[in-house]
């Protein structure tokens, strides 16, 4: 079995997740979620899915919780929306990547705030102060 396969079932199954997920699921615990990747085994009976989640830990948590109790719905739509001879056990997986890059990229924020603040306290410094 090719790997080029596996990874474009795992692209089309990362779709129609993520369009289960956008669309279908009513649980009140999963918030703003997005579909990162999915990892297919070779054998495709098991597809794990990570996700990455909007908000605090605890709201991740609850997400996480509201998304593994809807792994069966998910299995079954999953079953009826892609061509597969069997249908893959799905297990759901924070994308701890996403955290890494928010964190990046907050601090990248931080940096550039400072240094705006800089330019504009030199700025402000440079300017004349109006006696002749």
């Amino acid at each position: 079995m090719s790997g080029r396969r596996t990874d474009r079932l795992g692209e089309e199954i990362r779709e129609e997740v993520a369009k289960i997920i956008g669309r279908d699921l009513k649980d009140p615990r999963i918030g703003f979620v997005t579909v990162t990747r999915v990892e297919l085994a070779h054998d495709l009976r098991n597809a794990r899915i990570y996700v990455g989640v909007l908000g605090a830990a605890a709201e991740r948590e609850k997400t996480l919780i509201g998304l593994r109790k809807a792994a069966g719905f998910v299995r079954r739509e999953i079953g009826r929306r892609v061509r597969m001879r069997v249908t893959p056990e799905i297990a759901f997986q924070l994308d701890t990547g996403l955290d890494a890059t928010d964190r990046v990229a907050k601090i990248l924020e931080e940096v550039h705030s400072a240094d705006a603040a800089a330019a504009a306290e030199k700025t402000l410094g440079d300017e004349p102060d109006g006696e002749s």
